[in-house]
């Protein structure tokens, strides 16, 4: 099924039904398809939900956090101490 974004805004819920029942949908703006929508598969929940419980991954419901970046090697100096270089 081909759809215009216009077309797309007043009928998302509906959309979303037939995506979710199997339904490739095309986005298109201006008579060219600029993107797809389809349902997601069945299993990508629970695969989400078996990572959790075998520990392979963890989520507390929040934003991910990140490791904090390695501490800049002392040999190497900072871009502000090579500026100040340049200058004299």
């Amino acid at each position: 099924m081909r759809i215009a974004i216009r077309k797309l805004k007043a009928s998302l819920s509906r959309v979303l039904i037939l995506a979710q029942g199997g339904e490739v949908i095309e986005v298109t703006s201006h008579r060219k398809v600029i993107a797809r929508i389809t349902g997601a598969p069945d299993g990508a929940l629970s695969s989400l939900q078996a990572l959790i419980a075998s520990g392979a991954v963890s989520w507390s419901g929040g934003k991910p956090t990140f490791k904090p970046l390695p501490l800049q090697p002392s040999r190497c100096k900072s871009v502000s101490d090579m500026v100040l270089e340049d200058r004299d």
